[in-house]
């Protein structure tokens, strides 16, 4: 994955056959100006492969800028790709810039293109056909220059088969395909990001250096990671705030939808080190009592706070170190 100046090129990490040929194909695509499709799951970094696209490449001194196409109602999407004139529309009380203008001599990164609706998709066919385009309510014609990189999660050609997408602008979209691989696809470099998470997260935060226990490392192989790259960092930052050992316990859950965690344990015969043996112990002990006590309180966590003599608040934290989630007791209470 990449840690990156949002004004840089962004530093990769990861060392798997998969990755690497994505970061060779990157640098094919960042020699060349033609519209690329970045393909991938959700948290796999599409945007940031977009970054390093663009600042590794001749447009990489001018501006990139991402625009969000599912955040933006259908009848507003020209209004931001292309900007407006004063009096264009009921509260266009002033001229304004689109997205297309900003981007100017730099790229325009369409994220979550799949997104938009049939006008939208008209508008900006028209608009990549030639690169000209108009501010709504105007009446010149103005030509870009800009690169156009887009993103999405979703097969597009499987929803333009469906009928939900344009073909025509599939194919304008899809001259270049950069295929982002799942991180259950990537090997060891979950461990790699692991660590450079911490790296990360400890420099922001001005905390001391911190290793993270083996096991917890060994762990993170054998999890689905249905979030990729995102979940990962989220979880990482998550259990570093809420740390108070020398070392850093990764709560990996066992399986990606049951909400549960895998704690570490050492394997029959093998010796560990006192600290780490208490603190594997401790950590089995609190995630066992806590799923029995929101098992008894539907997941109610006023309730378990009292039944149990903890703070509120405290009981809160403990809850959200383990991954267990409330909602999963209160929904078994029901079905029972």
């Amino acid at each position: 994955m990449m840690f990156e100046d949002r004004h840089a090129a962004p530093i990769f990490v990861g060392e798997s056959p998969a990755f690497r040929q994505v970061l060779s194909f990157i640098a094919k695509l960042a020699r060349c100006d033609a519209p690329v499709l970045i393909e991938g799951e959700t948290g796999t970094g599409k945007e940031l492969a977009a970054r390093a696209i663009h600042y590794s490449g001749a447009r990489g001194s001018a501006p990139f800028v991402p625009i969000n196409c599912g955040a933006i109602p259908d009848n507003l999407v020209e209004s931001e790709l292309f900007g407006h004139v004063r009096g264009a529309f009921t509260d266009a009380r002033e001229a304004r810039s689109g997205v297309v203008t900003q981007a100017e001599g730099g790229t325009l990164f369409l994220d979550e293109i799949e997104a938009l609706g049939a006008h939208a998709q008209v508008a900006l066919l028209r608009f990549l056909q030639d690169l000209e385009y108009r501010p709504v309510g105007g009446s010149a014609s103005r030509r870009a220059n800009v690169r156009v990189l887009a993103a999405s999660n979703t097969d597009l050609a499987a929803l333009t088969r469906q009928g939900g997408y344009r073909q025509d602008l599939l194919f304008r979209l899809k001259v270049l395909v950069l295929d982002m691989p799942p991180l259950r696809a990537r090997g060891d470099d979950a461990a790699l990001l692991a660590e450079a998470f911490v790296a990360r997260y400890c420099s922001r935060y001005g905390l001391p250096a911190i290793p993270i226990d083996p096991h917890s490392l060994a762990h993170l192989r054998g999890y689905d990671w249905p979030g990729n790259v995102r979940e990962l960092e989220n979880m990482v930052h998550r259990e570093l705030l809420l740390n108070e050992g020398q070392t850093l316990y990764l709560n990996v859950p066992s399986v990606p939808s049951c909400g549960t965690t895998a704690v570490p344990v050492a394997e029959p015969g093998q010796v560990t080190d006192f600290r780490q043996a208490k603190a594997e112990a401790i950590a089995r002990f609190e995630r066992s009592y806590l799923s029995h006590l929101l098992a008894s309180t539907a997941g109610n966590i006023s309730l378990a706070a009292r039944l149990c003599g903890q703070d509120r608040s405290r009981l809160n934290k403990l809850v959200r170190k383990y991954g267990l989630a409330r909602s999963s007791f209160a929904e078994d209470a029901t079905a029972q």
